[in-house]
Formats: structure tokens, sequence, C-alpha cells
């Protein structure tokens, strides 16, 4: 998979005015290779949640957004300030950023997976599994369901990827269907850690609980079919067999 654009940042919140109002800086790096020509730095200045005033390691200088940002962009322009920031893409970004390469962001970890069977919401299909993919790195992942060999792209629905807070990732994928005698159901995970598709199939020797809770919801959706259609049978056959009903009065003179 193809690696996408990443981004490093730190914050540091300074202190608040007697009014409540709060300022704020926020120095981050952006970048998507370890080559410093792919790397930029950017340090925002915030008042009040409006960025006011920002450098940018592109541009190569302050730049304001605000009338009080433009007056102060002029005055770090034409002071240290500007050669400071200059030199803060190598000392902050280029140094960090190698680091994150060697350490994190050119590794990946295998995601294992669990299958599980569940109730579904009220719908037209009486059972749903659910495949959980869990603790991946990166977090580009797809995750697929194959049926009898054919991938299924209808009554499929599937989570976002979840950061867990320490790196890794986890992602679920929920499939609605109507169970068919002999099939062959599999979940298909690709993702940048593996040399080829991880494919899980579903097991059917469930516990006798999820079987359970499966044929109580398939006996009950075949019984309201056959339900409808003996009251739609019926109903017909009694509409087609009336006959009108003619009442005749005979008057008799004594």
């Amino acid at each position: 998979m193809a690696s996408s654009f990443l981004s490093f940042s730190l914050l540091f919140i300074a202190a608040s005015t007697a009014d409540g109002f709060r300022e704020y800086v926020v120095s981050r790096c952006e970048f998507n290779s370890s080559d410093p020509n792919d790397i930029t730095y950017i340090y925002s200045m915030f008042y009040n949640k409006l960025e006011y005033a920002r450098f940018d390691s592109r541009v190569g200088k302050f730049v304001g957004y605000t009338e009080f940002g433009v007056k102060n962009a002029e005055r770090w322009n034409n002071g240290p300030d500007l050669v400071q920031r200059r030199n803060q893409k190598e000392r902050y970004c280029v140094n960090n950023v190698g680091i994150d390469y060697q350490v994190a962001l050119t590794k990946s970890v295998e995601p294992y997976v669990v299958m599980s069977s569940t109730t579904p919401p009220a719908g037209k299909h009486p059972a749903m599994l659910v495949c959980s993919v869990f603790d991946f790195y990166p977090k580009q992942i797809r995750v697929s369901w194959h049926r009898d060999g054919q991938e299924v792209s209808s009554d499929v629905t599937s989570t976002d990827e979840l950061a867990d807070g320490d790196w890794f990732y986890q992602v679920h994928s929920h499939l609605e269907y109507t169970p068919r005698s002999g099939e062959k159901i599999s979940c298909v995970v690709e993702h940048a850690s593996l040399k080829e598709p991880l494919v899980t199939d579903w097991d059917p020797s469930m516990p006798e609980s999820e079987r359970n809770k499966i044929a109580i919801g398939a006996s009950g959706l075949i019984l309201g079919l056959i339900l409808s259609l003996a009251g739609f049978i019926y109903y017909r056959r009694k509409a087609r067999g009336q006959k009108p009903v003619y009442t005749s009065l005979h008057q008799f003179t004594v």
C-alpha cells in the first residue's frame, strides 16, 4: 500500500489572560519522507482560537492574518526571530522525522482477526457476522467479505479505523445475511504488513446458543412469509367464491 501523508505535531499552551482568553502556539512538521525537501516546518500563533500569524518554512517568513498579526509579522521578519524560525526546521523537524522513521513509521504490524455472530438490527436478514481486526499498523487497511469465493458488497457495513491510543488500530466489519446450507463465508484482510491477504473462514461449529439464535431468527422469517402467503391465498379464494344474494318478495292475497 502506498504511504499516506504523515504529520508530526506538538502543542504548547501559554498562560491565559485575566479575561479568560487563551494564547497558544502550535509547532508542527508535515512530511511524506525523511528527505529534508519533503519536510515543512509550521509555527502558528493563536489568540482566542483565531490564528493571527504563522511562519511556514516553504514561505520562509512570518505572515499575519489579522491587523495585530500583520504588524507583528513585519516586526519579526526584520528581527532575530526570523533566523530562529528558519533554523527550527533542521533542529526540530529533520531530526525528529528521522527518528520517527527509524522507530515506527517504516514498521508494520500484522493484524489478527476474530469472527463472531450476533443478532442483527431489524432488517431483511436473520443473521449477522462480525469480522473484528485488531492491533495493526499502519492505519490503512481493507476488509472485505467473500461468499462461496465471490466478494460481497451488499448488506455490508464497516467502522472507520479506530485508534487504540498505542499506535495500533482496530476495525470492525458487519455482514447481514440469510444462512444457506453448505456455504462458505470468509473475511479477507489486506494490509501492508501482509505478503498476501489474510483469509479467515467462518466456522459454522459455533456455540449452541449462537446456532439457536440464528435458527430462531430464520424460522421466524420463514414462518412470517408462510403466514403472509397463506393469508393472501385465503383472501383471493374468498373473494372469488362470493356470489351475489338475491331476495324475492312474494305477496299472497287470501
